[in-house]
This record gives C-alpha cells, structure tokens and sequence, in this order.
C-alpha cells in the first residue's frame, strides 16, 4: 500500500466562500489529491476558557477568534457537486453536537449523491463552552458518541431501524436513501488511548493527532492490542494522520523549501511504514499547493 495525501482545513478562511469552495475542490481532485477534509466548528465563545489540546498556547488559530468555518456537510455538498472523484471527508465532526437521527440523513444523503465518497471522521471535541452553547451536557461526551455511531450505522444499515440505548431510542425508523455501498466509513479521532481504544471497538479508521511516527507507535498498539481482543482485523483500520510542520515553509518561495518538502517526504515514508494510509496536507495556496503535490506524485506515485 501507498501513503496517499489529502487536503486538511479546506472550509476555512476563504475556503468558506463559493469561489474559494470551489476553487479548492476543483484544484485538490486536479492534482489527484485523495480527499478533502473539512473541519467542524458550530460556534466559538468569546473569551473561552477550555485549553485547546493541539497547540502550545492553548488556543486554535494562534488566538484568534473571528473567521469564517463553513459548517462541513454543507461544505462536502458543495465541494461533491464540483467533483467526480475525489473523497469528501469531515476531519472531524462532533456527533454529540447533532441530533443523531439527522446526521445520519444528511450524511447517507451526501453520499448517495456524491456516488459513495463520504468518509464520516467523528470525535469529541474539545471545547467545553461549545458544548454549553449547543445546550449539551459535557460530561457524558464520550458515550453521547458511542450511542451516535450505533445509531447512525442503524439508520444506514436497516430499513427499519430501531435502536435503545442510553442516549438514543427510536423504533422501526425509516430513513431512505440509504449509503451508496450500505454504511459510510466511520474515522475515529483523537490522541489518546481512549480514543485509540474507541477507534478499535467502532472504527473503519483512526485519526490521531500525532506528529510524529514516535507518537503514532504507542497509539497504534493500544488499536491493534484492542482490536484484537474484540475479535477485529487490525489491519483494517484505515490510519490517517496530518502533517504537522509549518505551512509556511512549504511555499516554493521560501529559502527552506526544498528542506520542508524532504522533510514531509520522508515523514510520510515513515508513517507509511507504520502503516499509515493517508497524510493531511495544510491548504496551501494554489502554487504552493501545485509544487508539493507534484513532488509527491514524483515521490509516491500518483493517487
């Protein structure tokens, strides 16, 4: 197998926008990039207090709180519209934010009319005070999201579908179309040994934040030790990590340019060598965007 890449963040920013929604999709599939991965932020209090776990000053964005985040279903819609091939992923949404009896519609129904290129990646979260806006409770997060993914995978599976269990209950619930191929996949994220756990137990994948192939390893154990405990194949669970550097040294325009490109490359390599099956790339401008890519495609082949 061949470490593919995809585009990671690409309903930020000026990805927010027609033009530039479509300007990205457009210029990812053209390139042979894998997928496209858009974020999911419903809203962000002023002032927030919860620490964001990624980031050394405990804030997204370096801080700043005003900027545009496309809400992710919509987004894919608009970006499957534009596109034949190129897979359409969250990277990630929060089901316990959503009513799971209507993501489970709105997923099944992107998928169904993008010809089967959904790929569902699902977390958490980690901010507190959203939670608290959307009028969910905190505490019970991580089993709100357990019963979810039982629900979601129900309404794709059964024509009646009935479910009970601690946070969903419905009977003989029809909802149509169903996925393309039967389901969607489900990606699991986070970048703890629960999470690895969860991934293992409900996961077609998993998507650690780890930046290294050191922080992958331990993680991938615990999935595999897990997995195999619960009677799964290990192997496959699709992994899915994002290059972590710094966007801005992979511009051709920069003096270090070359010394990133080999960096990413030979990151990738050694995640794939783990096993990892696709790394995330930064939406880059189109120039930078174009060179990595084709450097890549020379490098690993094309998609």
């Amino acid at each position: 197998m061949t470490v593919q890449f995809g585009l990671f963040g690409v309903n930020l920013f000026t990805g927010a926008g027609a033009a530039g929604a479509r300007h990205i999709a457009v210029l990812a599939e053209e390139l042979g990039l894998e997928s496209l991965w858009a974020v999911d932020r419903i809203v962000l209090p002023s002032g927030y207090e919860t620490g964001y776990p990624y980031d050394e000053s405990g804030k997204v964005m370096g801080g700043q709180e005003e900027f545009d985040v496309a809400d992710p279903l919509v987004w894919l819609t608009f970006a499957a519209a534009v596109t034949v091939r190129i897979k359409l992923a969250t990277g990630v949404a929060i089901p316990p934010l959503r009513n799971p009896v209507v993501l489970a519609k709105q997923v099944a129904s992107l998928d169904a009319l993008s010809a089967g290129r959904v790929l569902l990646g699902v977390g958490i979260g980690w901010l507190e005070e959203e939670y608290q806006a959307v009028g969910v409770p905190w505490s019970d997060r991580g089993r709100r999201l357990d019963d979810y993914v039982e629900a979601l995978r129900a309404l794709w599976r059964d024509t009646r579908a009935t479910v009970h269990n601690g946070h969903v209950d419905f009977d003989n619930a029809i909802s149509l179309p169903h996925p393309t191929g039967g389901s969607v996949p489900v990606v699991v994220s986070g970048n703890t040994p629960r999470a690895a756990r969860r991934a293992a137990r409900l996961g077609d994948g998993f998507f650690p934040a780890a930046k290294t192939p050191a922080e992958l390893a331990p993680l991938l154990e615990i999935l595999r030790t897990e997995s195999q405990a619960a009677g799964g194949d290990p192997d496959a669970i699709e992994i899915t990590v994002s290059y972590a550097g710094e966007p801005a040294a992979l511009d051709p325009a920069a003096d270090g340019f070359q010394n990133a490109f080999d960096d990413l490359s030979e990151l990738s390599e050694r995640f794939e060598k783990l096993g990892v099956a696709r790394v995330l790339l930064p939406a880059l401008p189109e120039h930078a965007l174009r060179a990595v890519a084709e450097g890549l495609a020379d490098r690993f082949g094309p998609a």
